[in-house]
């Protein structure tokens, strides 16, 4: 398999647990240093994999709500030991896709290969304004 290809599936997988609520699988593929800056807060962003851990259970509660998580688009770029992907995600509830039907969660990620895998060392979630 190549890199890209690798990394896609990564992702592709990644976003399946988000919608599921499953906390290990989100975490799986995801460096211990990992730094994330995200929609809510902390602005200065998610440090390490345990704060990384922490910002997931709020977003599974909002999302048994009813909300989509679903790549719609994904573009990957590997080279030999780094990497970054960037997609646009359906994100929200319908009442949010009914008052916004372009809604789209804006998703960059960096990784590195650590020991001849691929790992998720940044990720950065955001929203456009109006």
């Amino acid at each position: 398999m190549d890199d890209e290809a690798e990394i896609r599936g990564l992702l592709e997988r990644w976003a399946r647990a988000v919608h599921e609520g499953d906390l290990d699988a989100v975490l799986d593929r995801h460096s211990a240093d990992i730094v994330m800056f995200d929609v809510p807060p902390p602005h200065r962003g998610a440090r390490g994999i345990a704060a990384y851990r922490e910002t997931w259970p709020g977003f599974f509660e909002w999302q048994r709500q009813g909300a989509v998580f679903e790549i719609e688009s994904l573009d990957v770029t590997a080279g030999a030991d780094v990497a970054f992907a960037h997609a646009l995600l359906r994100c929200g509830t319908a009442a949010e896709f009914a008052e916004d039907a372009e809604r789209r969660l804006r998703l960059t990620v960096g990784l590195r290969r650590d020991d001849g895998r691929w790992v998720v060392v940044h990720e950065h979630h955001s929203f456009a304004t109006s």
